[in-house]
């Protein structure tokens, strides 16, 4: 007879099959909080609603991905791009019976602190703010502090962690400079979030005139596929299939890796990406405009905090930090129409 008490213990049952280096929801090294447990989910599961019904995350429709308030709709946005992120991540670790539920946890709230206007947006908050600012490091900021009128989520360690670790800069993929994530599914996530955006960046730099297909470079190409879904899938199956052979000095343990010849196509693939795509249209009047949008808004509330609504008054001691996650936590339409109002 169902009983809603056993659904959780009964799915933290089943997780024990899973491989040995996947995390165990009842093992999880906790939440800044102590909370009783769901009856019915467990603590990963729970960490994944809690971020899909945040604001932050609806507000990520609204947010761009590279192209600045594109006129055709189909332009991939922050949350299209989160979404096939999670995607891609929930195939690789069911494939390697990881922890699906932590997976698509981290793969959600991964750029829940991303600004408006992309990286655009990031730079110039990062060159504004004197500490500087990441968007990773944002995104903890989110679930930790700013959500639930400064209660935050209360999420789990592990989902945190990834959130945090997920980020890689313009560092090789996979290379010495390329970071660790304490769990394989935050390891996970991060691999995934690059195969989403080295694909779906080239189908909109196509799509808006960019570049043309016969650009891309042709033994990138050769090597991982000819269509989005080829690519994705080279990708994808290179991973299921040398991830468990990591041999690292004095010990064995799995890693979430892919061979040389992938690594090298994808790497080719994003260089072209930063030298065709990402920094050729820096210079384009939407570019700009994005910018001094940015610029404007952190002028004015840097000199008038007291027009910062209530919730964002939170340090005294660092009153920029205010406008910072005020800014950063802007959709493109409500900074564009904000600039306006305080020009």
């Amino acid at each position: 007879m169902f009983n809603e008490l056993n659904v959780r213990q009964l799915t933290e049952e089943r997780e024990k099959d899973l491989s040995p280096w996947a995390v165990q929801s009842r093992l999880s090294r906790g939440r800044p909080r102590p909370e009783e447990p769901c009856q019915m989910r467990t603590a990963f599961q729970r960490d994944r609603d809690r971020i899909l019904y945040s604001k932050a995350f609806r507000r990520l429709k609204h947010k761009t991905q590279v192209f600045i308030t594109p006129l055709d709709d189909h332009f991939v946005t922050r949350l299209t791009h989160t979404l096939e992120v999670a995607q891609i991540a929930r195939t690789v670790a069911r494939a390697l019976n990881l922890n699906e539920d932590l997976t698509e946890a981290i793969a959600l709230g991964h750029d829940l602190g991303h600004t408006p206007f992309g990286h655009i947006g990031e730079q110039v908050l990062n060159e504004l703010y004197p500490p500087g600012f990441r968007h990773n490091e944002q995104s903890l900021r989110v679930v930790d502090v700013l959500e639930k009128d400064g209660a935050g989520l209360n999420l789990t360690w592990e989902v945190r962690d990834g959130i945090l670790n997920h980020s890689k800069a313009r560092t090789a993929i996979l290379g010495e400079e390329w970071g660790r994530v304490s769990t394989l599914e935050g390891e996970v996530c991060k691999v995934a979030d690059i195969i989403a955006y080295i694909n779906h960046d080239i189908e909109d730099a196509i799509r808006a005139g960019v570049i043309a297909g016969e650009d891309l470079p042709a033994p990138a190409i050769t090597v991982l596929g000819h269509s989005v879904s080829e690519r994705i899938n080279t990708m994808v199956a290179d991973i299921v299939r040398n991830s468990w052979a990591v041999r690292r000095p004095g010990c064995w343990r799995p890693g979430i890796t892919m061979s040389p010849e992938i690594v090298e196509a994808m790497n080719t693939l994003r260089d072209f990406l930063f030298d065709r795509v990402y920094n050729a249209s820096s210079t384009e009047k939407t570019v700009e405009g994005a910018r001094e949008t940015v610029r404007r808004l952190y002028r004015y509330f840097s000199e008038h905090p007291d027009r910062l609504p209530l919730e964002f008054r939170h340090d005294s001691q660092d009153a920029l930090r205010g406008v910072l996650d005020y800014i950063a936590g802007m959709t493109d339409q409500f900074a564009l129409r904000l600039a306006e109002e305080v020009h």
